[in-house]
């Protein structure tokens, strides 16, 4: 399952902590992760993702680029796809993922989190912003919030 990954560029220890224990959780249930590709929580979670406890989990993390050149992406991304397009690749990363985790974040994460409602992507939410639309739900825990988006990855447009 592909599980698209949004949140901030910039966040406090805490949020780094709750993106890379995601990150970590989908590296381990062998899922591809898909995010913006630079810093913040998509850096953290990819790390999370790739580094395991006893060594590297073999997962892909693609990071869809706001900017022209693949060396932005951050260390932890496997495919990065240069886009050029700045914010308007918002869209592109929550619909290459069959569900969406939200992490914390500000108006960009507030945008893909309403691409991916519109286009019937079920999202969890880990103290991001609250929304009262189908297909959202807040959540306490990175656990939980993996176990939501693989419980209804199904149920996307």
């Amino acid at each position: 399952m592909r599980v698209s990954v949004i949140g901030g560029s910039s966040f406090d220890d805490e949020t780094a902590e709750v993106a890379r224990e995601v990150g970590r959780l989908l590296g381990e249930r062998g899922h591809t992760l898909v995010c913006g590709g630079l810093g913040g929580v998509m850096a953290a979670v990819c790390r999370g993702a790739r580094k395991a406890e006893d060594g590297q989990h073999d997962v892909e993390t693609i990071g869809i680029l706001p900017t022209t050149r693949r060396a932005d992406a951050n260390e932890w991304v496997t495919t990065p796809i240069a886009t050029g397009l700045g914010n308007a690749r918002n869209p592109l990363v929550v619909l290459n993922g069959d569900a969406v985790i939200a992490i914390d974040g500000a108006a960009g994460t507030l945008s893909e989190l309403g691409h991916a409602l519109d286009h019937g992507r079920p999202v969890a939410g880990l103290d991001t912003h609250d929304v009262d639309l189908d297909g959202f739900r807040a959540v306490e825990t990175p656990a939980e919030a993996v176990e939501y988006v693989e419980s209804r990855a199904g149920d996307r447009g």
